[in-house]
């Protein structure tokens, strides 16, 4: 029967491809993957859990992508729940339609398939999957994704002598299902029972280095609520990419690295030959929690000495200040030969601001988390085949403010409206006493300010307008603000989420649609024609073949 599902799945994965190349300029390669999703007896904090594997690995297989690559990659949901797959800081150009959130996508029914054909344009760094439905990212499935510079773009550093993927994070012994019901019973998680680094706890995993070399570490905080410091036992780190952006070339002791993002560091095997702790441990939390892995010199004559070096622990300031210097490159080469600062971010005028404020309200008696006073909660249909077949009744526009109302919260499934080339300002208020991390999907934006306090319009004259880092997620502290700067250059229906799990799973997220009323390809690609349709566009036609 397996057999016989994978033959029908590969025929279709054909049936796509063909169709796709019809679309899409040949010149770009393509690479093919075939996953596998199931579930499996995973021991990463040394007890026997239900884990959800790809292709039979925790963490799951990493994608190696060079910039401008088409990606087919077949899906197969052997687990007995509905499945999807989303790439975090993967823009999806003009193709919301491959994003992998309900928002987007039906889900993947139980033993059926779905290929996703997306295309890495224009794009270049370190991200990761993760599986976007429930609380599955408690169980595994994600991986990492490495998006390659093309070999006529310069890199602004040698080649390393090896690249390595580091998915830390933390972990709940308990099942995704009981973490779930936590939730829908109205109560927030647990703290965290420990901290995974690729999937095992401590010192369960090894990363062997030859001395007098230098290798790239990609390291992306794939945890569901905590944000964590990254560290390496008398080793420097030389920052040199941010999601997607080469960085000022800056070195760190440790990095404090925030729910949801990714960073690129290159790491000298400058010390005698022996072993050395690499750490990741909690930031922000009363309680700390550590987790180690082994840098080993191929050449080691010992085992590691000493005890894993601290880190900063609930130090709010050192983190800003931290954050505050990460640069832009502005002589560096991005995706394209231009200079990353050839794109005079600063001096352009935004058309629109909009503040959005995080809050924890208690609604019909239960914890819930909300945007502007709206907690969001997932319609019967994905919101991108909605707006598509124009059903009524699934949302509406403007279901959530763009500025905080100071009214008492609801639940609502809230889509905002913004136009198709518009360049926005967005200021994330937080008045919590907890770090927010939040993300936009299919879109990477300038943190051009953060600061404590409250955000005022005369807060804009701290703003750096010459060299700040984009990226695709960002920190706002305590009692603080961040702003950011968006170019609103990709049309479609984009999720803009609380990486924190149980708070983006009780309501903080919604869904931003940049909409350009050409309706041409130009703009955005065609409704696949293998789009899974459900919901109330169940029995439609996508379009025909």
């Amino acid at each position: 029967m397996v057999d016989e599902c994978y033959s029908k799945s590969m025929w279709s994965l054909t049936l796509v491809v063909l169709l796709f190349v019809t679309r899409t300029v040949g010149e770009d390669p393509y690479r093919f993957y075939t996953w596998n999703v199931t579930y499996g007896d995973i021991y990463p904090l040394g007890l026997k859990q239900q884990g959800i594997l790809i292709n039979g690995k925790f963490p799951g297989p990493q994608i190696e992508s060079v910039t401008n690559d088409n990606l087919i990659i077949s899906v197969f949901n052997s687990l007995d729940e509905p499945f999807l797959i989303s790439w975090n800081g993967v823009q999806q150009r003009r193709n919301s339609w491959q994003d992998g959130v309900y928002g987007t996508n039906c889900p993947i029914p139980p033993g059926k398939n779905l290929t996703y054909v997306l295309q890495v344009k224009d794009q270049i760094g370190s991200y990761f999957y993760f599986p976007s439905l429930g609380m599955h990212k408690a169980a595994g499935g994600f991986g990492g994704f490495k998006i390659a510079s093309r070999s006529v773009i310069p890199v602004p550093f040698p080649p390393p002598a090896g690249d390595f993927t580091i998915l830390a994070g933390d972990w709940f012994k308990m099942n995704h299902t009981d973490l779930k019901a936590i939730l829908d019973g109205g109560s927030d998680l647990p703290f965290p029972d420990g901290l995974l680094i690729n999937g095992r706890g401590s010192n369960g995993y090894t990363f062997t280095i030859d001395q007098g070399k230098t290798y790239r570490l990609r390291i992306s905080n794939v945890g569901l609520t905590t944000s964590i410091n990254f560290r390496i036992q008398g080793h420097k780190m030389l920052l040199v990419e941010v999601e997607g952006t080469h960085s000022l070339q800056n070195t760190y002791d440790s990095l404090d690295i925030h729910l949801g993002q990714s960073y690129s560091v290159l790491v000298t095997a400058d010390q005698a030959a022996q072993d050395y702790f690499i750490v990741v441990s909690t930031r922000f939390t009363s309680q700390v929690l550590t987790a180690t892995s082994i840098l080993h010199y191929s050449n080691s004559a010992g085992s590691v000495s000493d005890s894993p070096p601290g880190g900063p622990t609930i130090q709010i300031d050192w983190s800003l200040e931290q954050a505050r210097s990460l640069r832009r490159n502005l002589t560096a080469s991005g995706p394209r030969p231009n200079p990353q600062g050839s794109y005079h971010y600063g001096l352009i005028n935004t058309t629109h601001t909009v503040r959005l404020q995080n809050s924890a309200p208690i609604i019909n008696g239960k914890q819930r988390y909300a945007v502007n006073s709206v907690s969001f909660i997932p319609a019967d249909t994905p919101l991108k085949l909605a707006d598509h077949f124009n059903i009524p009744g699934v949302f509406s526009l403007g279901s959530i403010s763009d500025n905080p109302t100071g009214g008492g919260a609801y639940l609502q499934t809230s889509v905002m409206a913004a136009d198709f080339r518009g360049y926005a300002e967005i200021v994330f208020e937080n008045s919590e006493d907890n770090v927010q991390s939040w993300h936009i999907d299919g879109h990477s934006f300038f943190v051009v300010g953060m600061d404590g306090g409250q955000w005022s319009p005369a807060s804009r004259l701290t703003y750096n307008l010459r060299d700040t880092i984009s990226r695709c997620t960002v920190q706002v502290y305590p009692a603080s603000w961040t702003a950011v700067y968006m170019p609103l250059d990709n049309v479609g229906m984009w999720n803009v989420r609380s990486e924190n799990w149980a708070r983006q799973y009780l309501g903080q997220q919604f869904y931003l649609r940049v909409y350009s009323p050409a309706n041409s390809w130009r703009d955005e690609f065609p409704i696949p024609t293998n789009a899974l349709l459900c919901g109330r566009a169940a029995g439609r036609l996508a379009r025909p073949v």
